[in-house]
């Protein structure tokens, strides 16, 4: 006969089960020892410092990247020889000696009352100037060279020209030069942008309440340094003047064109001509 189930000896577990029920004792005890860890807590100024020293070494990684794009572009570095600083140092000794000779001679007597209005424009390299010529330059608003701006005659602006005398050629304009600087490269700025002068309607917009409406009341207010002139040569954005085709291979050629730097009474015209 067959032995009855009731009969049978118990199955002992085998190797793998006895291995499957140690390994979750195990996973049960680490978890018990886990859940009995106390989390630490950092403070809070310790969380601060890092952001902040994470945020500072973004920074220097994208400037790296920057400069490192900018190398690996070919861009030259700009590098100055001893000989560039030298010749900035004897700019500026220069400079301070001319305008301490000029304060001790009289000023400058004014011309006839019949030239009110005068064209300055920077025919030279300001690199390395006398603060004081600088501040001058800035504020004639020629910062770039070969532009220039309508200033009206009086004994400061008499003064500032012969601060500048070395670097800037001015004189008397005609009504022909002012008319085709204002027609042909007149600009002012709106808001950030650089808007030239083609529109009757946006001259009346900005400088209505002082009478001028269109181009030729702008025109005639210039020429004529009347009482809105300060207005209308501050509306004027300063005149950038075009470098003949051939200045970039014969500098010297220009140069001798242009003339020295200084008063050059009414030859400005002729300058205008060349450079308009």
């Amino acid at each position: 006969m067959l032995p009855t189930a009731c009969c049978q000896p118990p199955v002992k577990p085998t190797g793998r089960r006895r291995s499957r029920s140690r390994r979750n004792k195990r996973d049960l005890r680490m978890a018990d020892t886990e859940s009995k860890k106390v989390i630490k807590l950092v403070p809070e100024y310790l969380l601060k410092k890092r952001k902040t020293y994470q945020a500072i070494k973004a920074t220097q990684a994208k400037l790296a990247l920057l400069e490192k794009r900018k190398v690996t572009k070919g861009k030259p570095l700009n590098f100055k020889r001893l000989e560039d600083f030298l010749k900035e140092s004897h700019k500026k000794h220069r400079d301070e000696t001319r305008i301490r000779r000029n304060e001790h001679r009289p000023p400058a007597p004014l011309p006839p009352e019949k030239n009110k209005l005068a064209f300055a424009m920077r025919i030279r390299e300001i690199r390395g100037v006398s603060p004081k010529v600088m501040k001058v330059i800035q504020i004639m608003r020629l910062r770039k060279i070969f532009s220039g701006t309508f200033i009206k005659i009086n004994k400061s602006s008499m003064e500032m020209m012969k601060m500048v005398e070395p670097y800037v050629a001015w004189g008397f304009p005609n009504l022909k030069s002012v008319r085709e600087l204002i027609l042909k490269r007149g600009h002012t700025r709106i808001g950030r942008r650089r808007v030239s002068l083609n529109n009757n309607a946006l001259i009346e917009e900005h400088m209505g309440k002082t009478g001028i409406i269109c181009l030729e009341d702008l025109i005639h207010e210039i020429y004529s340094v009347g009482k809105s002139f300060r207005a209308a040569n501050n509306f004027l954005l300063p005149f950038k003047l075009s470098v003949p085709r051939h200045a970039a291979k014969d500098k010297a050629g220009l140069l001798k064109d242009l003339g020295n730097p200084g008063f050059r009474a009414t030859d400005i015209n002729s300058i205008i001509r060349l450079l308009n």
